[in-house]
């Protein structure tokens, strides 16, 4: 257990504050649902119902929609795109895919490499490119059910105020459903895109996010 815990330290503890958070949010999100339902004359909730309501889901939905679609852009961006002095990119010189050599795959592969690398044809044109492939389907995924959670709420509202519900197509092309996506989309964007210049300028020691402390800052693609 404690050998599992050091090799995979980055994996528990982000996914334990993962939990963490959650909770507090189901419990935060509770309190201020049953306080707009007194103030609007309705009945509160219990805490388990309330984990049921589109406006729970709405919430986690997205946020979870906002940073997968960050991962995906920066995973395929950064194939393509560079930043002069920054860990996070690739060597200006490396833009693309880079050869097969490099990326060691089909002949290049070696008896260490992922088997779907050494196969070659369709398994490693796909395996090449899974890591987009999930991200951009988790983040299709997440997006539908903001899409779906942010209706039902939506039309909750629209139906205490006795206006007529909108279909699914009219609230995906509503302000209300954009404003959600584009609050969280900016500042996802936000802060990759300062982790990228940063990077260029300070240091963290001991970090990979980081280049060694005493590296030029025109250093690209090292990390210490």
């Amino acid at each position: 257990m404690k050998r599992f815990l050091r090799d995979n330290g980055l994996s528990v503890a982000f996914g334990l504050s993962f939990l963490g958070a959650l909770v507090g949010q189901a419990i935060a999100g509770h309190a201020d649902f049953n306080h707009r339902q007194v103030l609007g004359g309705g009945q509160p909730v219990p805490f388990w119902n309330f984990l049921t309501t589109s406006d729970f889901a709405v919430d986690v939905a997205e946020n979870w929609q906002s940073e997968y679609l960050q991962f995906f852009l920066y995973i395929l961006a950064t194939v393509w795109l560079v930043q002069r002095g920054s860990p996070e990119s690739k060597h200006p010189d490396e833009i693309g895919h880079e050869s097969d050599e490099k990326q060691r795959v089909g002949r290049h592969a070696t008896a260490r490499s992922p088997n779907w690398a050494r196969a070659g044809g369709w398994r490693t044109a796909v395996f090449s490119r899974s890591l987009c492939i999930v991200m951009g389907g988790l983040f299709l995924l997440s997006w539908l059910a903001q899409s779906i959670a942010g209706l039902s709420a939506f039309n909750a509202e629209q139906l205490s105020q006795l206006t007529d519900p909108v279909s699914w197509a009219q609230y995906v092309a509503s302000a209300d459903f954009w404003n959600r996506s584009l609050q969280n989309w900016q500042s996802e964007f936000l802060a990759i895109g300062s982790m990228a210049v940063f990077s260029v300028y300070l240091r963290q020691r001991g970090s990979p996010e980081s280049k060694p402390v005493g590296t030029p800052h025109d250093t690209t693609e090292q990390s210490g």
